[in-house]
């Protein structure tokens, strides 16, 4: 029973997290007036990243952040990455790869703002990466998700890399 319990929670957790990546690419996509208002949208012809990395970047690695703003190279890795890392998350499938990615990207913001303003370590980007983690070394794509279903699909069977 508290296998099963914990199970869930898992799939709750990852679903969460999930969503919070959806939510972000739409947000940035469309601009749904939270983040990011409809005049400055992707849609609206306006760069995804020039803002944050253009003024709210700061610390050591600041420069290196700044040069990337506006980049549409650096746009489209970043609105792919937030929608395929979101979808995958969400659904429970390639877990694994989007718990990296994920990862990556989240350390990326991290050092972007370094140290963080409340606590010379921890924000919520390390906290993410430590949940990010656990589902690398769990089956939390198999709790509420597409996790089992994608797991006996013979190419994810020969290549565990994809589960």
């Amino acid at each position: 029973m508290k296998k099963e319990a914990f199970g869930k929670a898992q799939g709750i957790l990852r679903i969460a997290l999930g969503l919070i990546f959806l939510w972000a690419f739409f947000d940035k996509l469309l601009g749904l007036g939270f983040a990011t208002t409809a005049d400055k949208s992707w849609l609206a012809g306006n760069s995804p990243t020039s803002g944050f990395l253009s003024k709210a970047v700061y610390g050591p690695f600041a420069n290196i952040f700044h040069s990337l703003a506006g980049n549409p190279v650096v746009d489209w890795l970043f609105m792919l990455g937030l929608l395929l890392i979101g979808l995958s998350l969400t659904f429970g499938f390639l877990v694994k790869i989007a718990s990296m990615s994920g990862s990556l990207m989240l350390l990326f913001m991290w050092l972007a703002m370094l140290p963080p303003k409340n606590n010379p370590i921890l924000d919520d980007h390390i906290i993410y990466i430590i949940v990010l983690i656990g589902f690398i070394f769990s089956d939390a794509g198999n709790h509420l998700g597409l996790g089992k279903k994608w797991s006996s699909l013979r190419i994810v069977r020969g290549n565990q890399w994809l589960k």
